[in-house]
Formats: structure tokens, C-alpha cells, sequence
């Protein structure tokens, strides 16, 4: 069975006639899952340092770096058997039907939603360094107007908009770690690197290490996104395990390179809790003065840029695929009438990413800030998504062994058994240290459940997903 959404022709749901437009090519691809990610290089992995230490979290970035891998190399196997604007949603629902594709969809779903406002809030905080005046929130809530209008604009536009941006970010990371490595020394990033102390491994610094995995797994989170644009790519099979695997590649060469110098050029604990950690580090090696901070602060609004943008994108896709498949209203799933984008889906999002921008005037967890909590709540979304994606390609592996597979996951069943096992220990990790925001998580999941409960689960088909000659 092919998967797609409750519609009138394949791949629209709301009825409009044609469905996605196939535009995107393999650069494309690779742009965007680049792109959605690379904001996380720029800022809130810092956030792990006040609870690791630099050597602490080192520890837990390279742990978090091999459930990527292996997971990126196991996923691409389900992105290109079954390529669909739902991404883990179809996957998920192909495996273990109405229930499974739930999970994976709305908790996909709460990632891609809630990333968006914390990165509007870097870009805010980036831009308050320029413009003391200018509050941090109202330029959020207005890169959110300037990006919303862009994806709307064109599939095309959006995508070749983000390989221009993400390529202009790689660069100014490249060029942030050329000016501070003659800045670097290992005195400074060893420096009560194990949580604050400095000595051998203890218990304290152990459970910093796990404390810290949500602010890892930022380097890495939402990668997974350009699954979402399968249905608009021209050659699935072929472009889009290329695009992952260097995709990844970059990702952890750059991850590595931005923490380890950032944190090797004076203080690091002045930069744990900053939403402009790489600013300031280059302040401490060239001063406040330099050119080039100067230009690290405008070109490295690029990488910010490039994955909101991106992740507007990946949520839309998202929430499209639901409402197309009526686990959300129906309406969310029609396309402009000359554009072809889900241009409903896009402005609900932003709706709900500008409500959470302003949430911490009511709403406060932890003692951690704003940026620190909504970064957790996404990546809570990431980690479920990713041991239901992992379990439903075990499950099509038996079900359906006959499937066509035009990418197999390497080293099966080891590498998705090393994703799963790793995303499961994440999972508990993050449980046992983020309690109260584990709770939240459930209950937007409780609150999506009563909805398909008293709406697609009612109907005749059970919440089945009818053909769409995918």
C-alpha cells in the first residue's frame, strides 16, 4: 500500500487539482538538510556547557553524533521506499497504522513547531548586538512575517532561497574558526571542563553528561526534515540518500569544529547561557572593535536564517500531510491556487511559534530560559519520532520484505538496532532530567489524540490512509 492523505487527486488532499510541485533537485535537497540544521552550530548547543562542562558535553556530542549517523544512514532507507510529505508520519502509519502514524506525526509535528520560535529568538538576539534598541521579540515575530511570505511564495524560490543561505552560513563558520583558532588553547576548554569541576570523571559530571543531551542533539536536530520534501524532489531514489549522507558529514564536521574552538578561547561559562555564544567568542580573541565580528554578527544570520526558514518549510510539509490524511482540519491541507504550497499550514504554525515566543511572560520551567525550554520540548518531538521511525523500518523489513528499496540501510540490522538503542537512552535521559517539560510533551500528545479520536478515527476507514500511486 502506498501512502497518502484522505483527498479528491494524489497528493492533495483539499481538492485543489494538482498536488506538489516536483522542482527540487539534489543541491536542494542537500540545502535544506543542511539548512534546517545548521542554525544549531550558531547557538542553544552552548546551553550544554552549564551542564556538562566542555569536556562533559564533548563527551555527550559524540554519542549523540553516532545515533545520528546511524540513524540518517537507516532513515534514508524508509525516504526513499516511500517518499511522502508526511515523512515519519507515512512511515509510521504504514507500520503500525492509525496509532503508530499519530506518534510519529504529531510528535514530528511538535518539533518542527516549536524550533522555529527559538531560533527567531537568536535571530533577535543577534540583531539586538547590532541594535541595542531593537527588542529581540518583535524582530522574531518579524522574521516569522518575512519567512512565512517566502515559503509561500514557491516551493522553488524557498528551496533555492535555503541552498543560498546555508552555503553563505558553512562559509562564515569556516571563517568564525580561522579567526579564533590562533585564539585557542586547550588549558582554556579543559578548564573545569567535567561540569564545572576540574579532575577526573565524577558522579556530578556523569549526570551532566546526560543532562546535556537535548542541547547535543540541537546540533543535529531536524536533519530528518527534508523527508518532508520527497514529494517534491524529481528523483527521490537517487537524490536524496546522496543529499543525507553529506549532509550529515558536514553536519558533524562543523559541530565539532564551532564547540571545540568556541570553547578554547577564554572563559567558556561565560558562553553557557547565551543565545550568541560565537560573537562573543570571537570578541574575546579580536575585540569588540574587529571587522570581523562585526561581519560574523550580519553573514551569521545567514546560517539562523537558513534553518527557520527551512524548518517552516518541514513543519508545513507536516501539517499539510496531516490535514490531508485528517488527522488535523481539513482546511490546513489546501494549496494556494497559483503557488502550490500550503500556505494555511505555514501561517497556522507561525501562529503558534509567535504564541510561544511570548509564552514566558505567563509560562516558566525549571529556572532555565525561554530559548532552553523550547529547545528541549522540539527535541523531545525528535527523539519519540525517531525511535518510532527506527522501530517501523524493523517492521517493514518483516511485513513487508518485497518492498521496493532503492537505498538499504547499511550495516542492517546493526545500525538502526545502534539508532534505536541510543534514541531510547536519550529518551530516559531527558525524562529523568526534564520532568515537568516531559509532561507538557505528553499532554500536547494527549490533546492531539482526542482530536483524531472524535474526528479520522470515527470514520469508516478507521484513520486508513487511501493510495496515492506513490
Amino acid at each position: 500500500m502506498a501512502v497518502d492523505g484522505a483527498g479528491d487527486g494524489a497528493g492533495d488532499g483539499a481538492g485543489n487539482g494538482a498536488g506538489l510541485s516536483k522542482s527540487l533537485g539534489g543541491w536542494h535537497l542537500w540545502g535544506i538538510a543542511v539548512g534546517l540544521v545548521i542554525s544549531g552550530e550558531y547557538f542553544g548547543w552552548s546551553y550544554g556547557w552549564a551542564q556538562a562542562g566542555t569536556l562533559g558535553f564533548l563527551v555527550t556530542t559524540i554519542l549523540v553524533a553516532v545515533l545520528y549517523t546511524t540513524f540518517i544512514f537507516s532513515f534514508t532507507e524508509l525516504t526513499t521506499a516511500i517518499p511522502h510529505a508526511g515523512g515519519p508520519f507515512a512511515y509510521s502509519h504504514r507500520a503500525f497504522g492509525p496509532l503508530g502514524g499519530f506518534i510519529a506525526g504529531y510528535a514530528t509535528l511538535i518539533e518542527f513547531v516549536f524550533a522555529p520560535p527559538a531560533i527567531a529568538l537568536a535571530i533577535g538576539a543577534y540583531l539586538n548586538v547590532q541594535f541595542p534598541d531593537l527588542s529581540p521579540k518583535l524582530a522574531a515575530v518579524g522574521a516569522y512575517g518575512v519567512f512565512a511570505a517566502l515559503n509561500i511564495a514557491g516551493v522553488t524560490i524557498a528551496a533555492t532561497f535555503e541552498l543560498c543561505v546555508t552555503l553563505l552560513a558553512i562559509a562564515e563558520l569556516l571563517v568564525f574558526m580561522g579567526v579564533v583558532s590562533p585564539g585557542f588553547t586547550w588549558g582554556n576548554f579543559a578548564a573545569h571542563g567535567w561540569s564545572g569541576e576540574t579532575g577526573p570523571l565524577s558522579a556530578t559530571a556523569l549526570g551532566g553528561i546526560f543532562a546535556a543531551i537535548p542541547f547535543a542533539i540541537w546540533f543535529f536536530l531536524a536533519i530528518e526534515g527534508a523527508a518532508m520534501a520527497a514529494e517534491e524532489a524529481k528523483d527521490p531514489a537517487r537524490t536524496i540518500p546522496r543529499a543525507y549522507i553529506a549532509g550529515i558529514l558536514t553536519l558533524v564536521a562543523l559541530a565539532f569544529g564551532t564547540m571545540v574552538l568556541a570553547g578554547g578561547v577564554g572563559d567558556w561559562r561565560d558562553l553557557a547561557n547565551i543565545n550568541d555564544p560565537l560573537p562573543q567568542a570571537m570578541k574575546a580573541v579580536v575585540g569588540a572593535d574587529s571587522g570581523w565580528l562585526h561581519m560574523l554578527v550580519w553573514i551569521g544570520l545567514f546560517g539562523l536564517v537558513a534553518s527557520f526558514h527551512g524548518i517552516i518549510m518541514g513543519y508545513s510539509r507536516q501539517i499539510f500531510a496531516l490535514a490531508r490524511a485528517g488527522f488535523l482540519p481539513a482546511g490546513l491541507s489546501r494549496l494556494h491556487p497559483t503557488r502550490r504550497t500550503p500556505h494555511w499550514a505555514i501561517l497556522a504554525g507561525a501562529v503558534v511559534g509567535i504564541a510561544a515566543i511570548f509564552s514566558d511572560e505567563v509560562l516558566a520551567f525549571g529556572g532555565q530560559p525561554l530559548t532552553a525550554n523550547i529547545v528541549t520540548l522540539s527535541v523531545f518531538g525528535a527523539i519519540v519520532m525517531y525511535i518510532i521511525s527506527m522501530a517501523s523500518l524493523f517492521r517493514l523489513r518483516r511485513t513487508e520484505a518485497d518492498m521496493q528499496r532503492p537505498f538499504r540501510a547499511p550495516g542492517y540490522p546493526l545500525a538502526p538496532a545502534v539508532a534505536l538503542g541510543l534514541a531510547c537512552l536519550c529518551l530516559a535521559a531527558m525524562v529523568y532530567y526534564n520532568l515537568l517539560l516531559f509532561g507538557v510533551f505528553v499532554a500536547l500528545l494527549a490533546l492531539g489524540w482526542l482530536y483524531c479520536r472524535l474526528t479520522v478515527l470515527r470514520r469508516p476507514a478507521g484513520g486508513a490512509l487511501p493510495e496515492a500511486g506513490l
